[in-house]
């Protein structure tokens, strides 16, 4: 995955944090839609992976 859709997804983690929810889908929706066919099982990966990152949980 590209370091631009790590960071995308990350900060939309950390909106979601800061319940700015609309703001993190727009961010997360955007870098989905820009990614690549090949990226989409690591960015599905990535997102079962970092589920607590959207919620504040630790591991």
């Amino acid at each position: 995955m590209r370091p631009s859709t790590r960071a995308a997804l990350e900060r939309a983690a950390e909106l979601t944090r800061a319940n700015q929810l609309v703001e993190a889908m727009r961010l997360g929706e955007s870098a989905i839609n820009q990614a690549t066919d090949d990226e989409h099982p690591e960015i599905q990966q990535w997102l079962a992976d970092h589920n607590d990152d959207f919620v504040g949980r630790e591991g």
